[in-house]
């Protein structure tokens, strides 16, 4: 354990300023409390303290946060309280270590406590001072370090509380070293047979290939030297996390995965960074679509790099991202680098953002949303989201997540314009309000006066801003009629389970959804936000779980014309829950095809065919084949096991071809008839857990079910 002048001449060493006599207190008042207390692992209670100390200066932060550090668990857990840390140190330390408690109390995963209200809460205290969650992080990240001292379950929970909440929120900050130390250490103890299995794999691949990075650095720096150029070359391995995340992503086994080197080197100033970038891909190929700038347009928390992957020895995909040392700075520690010092003074990187922007955004922009569900979403959809750079027509660059629609867009510029929006273009050509954009487009968003948000854009929209202002606009438009729908369907659920829809009954309901009151649970179930049988399961659990009647499946699409019928088209076979457009073909009815369908590129300079639907919400029979596309080990008995795994979900195979007969393997498609997207995906799941399945997958056809008009 290091004693308190080490700590001191560590801080100094970045920081002759320091005042490293207030540290050395720090670090015998934070001991002397802590004396006797031990942690679960036997060790004395003050080393870890220490230790979160160790890791803020290690970011080299100041005097502030690193004694904050040294004290965060002394009024939770000797007696000690703000007055006297505000007496023996400063006003300013004793608030930041008081906020670092009160973080501490939060059970932010606990299922006893709304999630939502805490992560508000969260949020908020760390709009009061940052360095409180830089604290937090760090804390967080020593108790994962150490965190196999702890029981089993306990050890699940709080690495699902890390992956969750503090990783992502880690990232959004910007702090991407300690991101990704939280992720694999999450990952360590919620798949420890999947972060072995990697490691047993790069083990074996350094051995068949050798040492790579160390190569393909060596190989870097020659070329840098050639042209004069001096940079730093950092070469590293991926975390094991990092890695097996982007095999989930793209459906890769680890021997296909190519990317898992990754490179990194630190020019001296920003023109360097670009004759870098030109010497990189004369040697090496560059991989077409893996380019990107984020030096000429930089991520919303700062980050500045430029990244760009290629092949490098052996066709091995290695990613190389090219930046300067006050870029890195920032790529490395996020907000921190605010407070940081660097050659004895305070930082002043000019990559570095306001710290307390986002949260401040954030705060505000849901401030008034009253559902708790509808706030966590938006808040986890905020910081796990990559971002798309668009321009409006004057030029001015709009940020958004990856997989933002153009609905998206007119909210980020006003909600007014979002509220009123009826339609865009995209670089000049009119497109459906729930295109995905992708960097660099041009986008115009068409208004109307009179116009109103519609409940399908809930389904189009992707961040929380907009979903946000939809939910409040529509349960502000036709509030009443909205209340006078909920009563009727309301009053039919109950009779139909044999009760009456009382007003206490609808009030009991609405506190157990945490609905703020039974006007408020009515008005949304009116406009199709809850559904019936949803409000009658939270009274009575036990009466309405399996009763409500089926949907009538020749009327299961709502949005279609009186009298016009609609058939699945064979290319998609849509289900019922997935997102579904409508095209209208002369005297054949409507085909309904799911919004990702390759087939509606066809119709894309027909828009007046389009329709927009959506299911019918209540249950549906199983009575909508989709064919599913299984390879299986040719073992005697397989097949009977596979056929009942898919009777055990309650489904049943319509129809069975065999497409391909190997010796060890077959290769069958089957038709199976299910009632929607969640009974495919709990099939696909016990089939894909079964060993002597090697792949499943459902199977798409690539033909219109209509004849083009």
């Amino acid at each position: 354990m290091i004693t308190a002048e080490d700590l001191a001449a560590r801080v100094s060493k970045y920081n002759p300023k320091s005042n490293s006599a207030m540290i050395i207190a720090a670090h015998e008042y934070s001991k002397n409390k802590h004396h006797g207390q031990l942690r679960k692992s036997g060790e004395p209670y003050f080393s870890h303290p220490l230790a979160v100390a160790i890791i803020l200066s290690e970011q080299k932060l100041d005097d502030a946060s690193i004694i904050t550090a040294l004290l965060h668990d002394t009024i939770e857990d000797t007696g000690s309280t703000k007055q006297e840390i505000s007496n023996n140190f400063s006003p300013e330390i004793a608030k930041l270590v008081d906020g670092v408690t009160k973080l501490t109390k939060m059970q932010l995963s606990s299922t006893e406590t709304k999630e939502a209200e805490n992560i508000r809460k969260l949020l908020m205290a760390i709009a009061q001072d940052m360095r409180v969650i830089l604290v937090k992080l760090a804390d967080r990240l020593h108790n994962m370090r150490t965190i196999r001292s702890m029981a089993t379950e306990k050890q699940a929970q709080k690495a699902r509380e890390t992956m969750d909440i503090f990783a992502p929120l880690a990232g959004r900050m910007g702090m991407q070293s300690i991101r990704e130390d939280l992720e694999d250490l999450s990952f360590k103890v919620l798949n420890p047979e999947g972060r072995a299995s990697i490691m047993r794999r790069f083990i074996t691949l350094q051995k068949e290939t050798g040492d790579v990075v160390d190569r393909i650095t060596g190989d870097m720096n020659e070329e840098l030297r050639t042209a004069g150029i001096g940079a730093k070359v950092i070469g590293r391995a991926k975390k094991p996390y990092s890695i097996w995340r982007k095999m989930q992503e793209k459906g890769l086994a680890f021997s296909r995965l190519s990317d898992i080197y990754g490179f990194r080197i630190i020019a001296i100033n920003e023109a360097d960074c670009y004759r870098i970038l030109g010497i990189i891909h004369r040697r090496w190929r560059a991989v077409p679509g893996r380019f990107k700038d984020y030096i000429s347009q930089p991520k919303s928390n700062g980050y500045r790099s430029i990244h760009t992957t290629v092949s490098g020895r052996d066709g091995k995909r290695v990613e190389v991202q090219i930046r300067t040392q006050q870029m890195h700075d920032v790529a490395e520690s996020g907000v921190a680098a605010h407070w940081s010092y660097r050659d004895g003074v305070r930082s002043e990187n000019p990559f570095t953002v306001d710290p307390y922007d986002w949260i401040k955004s954030l705060i505000e922009q849901f401030d008034a949303e009253e559902d708790h569900d509808a706030f966590l979403e938006a808040v986890k959809l905020e910081m796990y989201t990559d971002k798309v750079f668009c321009f409006t027509p004057k030029g001015d660059v709009i940020k958004l997540p990856k997989g933002a629609t153009p609905i998206d867009f007119a909210y980020a510029i006003h909600t007014r314009i979002g509220n009123r929006c009826v339609g865009a273009k995209v670089d000049g050509l009119r497109v459906p309000l729930w295109t995905r954009l992708r960097n660099g487009q041009s986008i115009e968003v068409i208004t109307a006066q009179g116009q109103n948000p519609q409940v399908t854009w809930l389904e189009m929209a992707e961040t929380g801003k907009a979903k946000t202002a939809i939910r409040r606009a529509l349960r502000e438009a036709d509030k009443q009629k909205h209340i006078v729908m909920g009563q009727e369907l309301a009053r039919a659920a109950f009779e139909h389970v044999g009760k009456k829809a009382t007003d206490k009954a609808l009030s009991t309901a609405a506190k157990k959804m945490r609905i703020p009151n039974k006007d408020e649970l009515l008005a949304r179930l009116g406009s199709a936000e809850l559904r019936s049988r949803d409000v009658v399961h939270s009274v009575y659990p036990e009466l309405a779980s399996d009763q409500q009647p089926l949907v009538d499946s020749r009327r299961a699409v709502i949005g279609l014309a009186p009298g016009q019928s609609f058939n699945r088209s064979p290319c998609c076979q849509a289900l019922p829950g997935e997102r579904i457009i409508g095209i209208a073909a002369h005297g054949q009815g409507v085909a309904v095809h799911t919004i990702d369908c390759e087939v509606l590129v066809k119709y894309e300079s027909k828009p007046d065919l389009w329709l927009d639907l959506h299911w019918h919400s209540g249950k549906h029979a199983a009575v909508y084949p989709v064919t599913l596309d299984v390879t299986i080990s040719n073992d005697a008995g397989v097949l009977g096991r596979i056929c009942t795994l898919i009777g055990e979900q309650l489904a049943n195979i319509s129809d069975l071809e065999f497409v391909e007969r190997n010796p060890d393997f077959y290769r069958l498609n089957m038709n199976v008839d299910l009632r929607d997207i969640e009974q495919l995906h709990a099939v696909t799941t016990v089939l894909e857990a079964e060993g002597q399945v090697a792949a499943v997958a459902r199977l798409r056809r690539g033909q219109a079910s209509v004849s083009e008009p």
